[in-house]
């Protein structure tokens, strides 16, 4: 997450909200999962926990190495790069992640986008921007409550971060309602 404190303006989600956060994803084993703003990669260790198949992104080259060492032989591939501008799978996914701060709102609309795969969602999120979603005010909000349903979980206190962030967050959860898009077919 973006912030005030801490190196590059991060604060890491700590263990117990990770393990939170993954379980109140309802993940299944086999499926494929993307941590977006990975870190050091305790929500991408959770989620391997639980069977998933993990797409870590990490926008730092240093933060990426160390994923990609302490997952090597792990169904965990590590993509380095901004995630606001990231390709999302052509096929379902889901995102569970503590995303950068700073990057929600692109993220956001990223994954809500008509043509995106995305099945679920369970993103920790700046309090504000979480409310403003559920409640149908984010950019492309309306449009976006038809494809999915969005609703806000738990709070997460500022505590439940190293270093603490100047805000509480909350959890955001969202889960497709419509029918997912058909997969493009493969050129060439």
């Amino acid at each position: 997450m973006s912030g005030a404190a801490g190196p590059w303006g991060w604060h890491q989600l700590d263990r117990r909200w990770c393990r939170r956060l993954v379980e109140q994803a309802d993940i299944r084993p086999g499926e494929l999962v993307l941590d977006v703003g990975a870190g050091t990669g305790a929500i991408t260790s959770e989620l391997v926990d639980a069977g998933a198949r993990v797409v870590a992104v990490e926008l730092h080259a240093r933060r990426a190495a160390t994923l990609r060492n302490r997952f090597a032989g792990r169904p965990v591939k590590v993509v380095q790069a901004d995630a606001s501008a990231l390709r999302l799978p052509g096929r379902p996914f889901k995102v569970v992640a503590n995303p950068p701060f700073a990057i929600s709102t692109a993220l956001l609309r990223q994954l809500t986008n008509p043509r995106s795969h995305l099945e679920q969602a369970a993103l920790v999120l700046p309090a504000w921007a979480a409310v403003r979603w559920a409640a149908g005010r984010g950019v492309g909000g309306i449009a976006s409550r038809s494809r999915f349903t969005i609703e806000l979980g738990s709070r997460v206190p500022a505590r439940g971060f190293r270093p603490a962030p100047p805000e509480a967050a909350r959890l955001l959860l969202i889960r497709r309602s419509g029918p997912t898009p058909r997969r493009a077919p493969r050129s060439g």
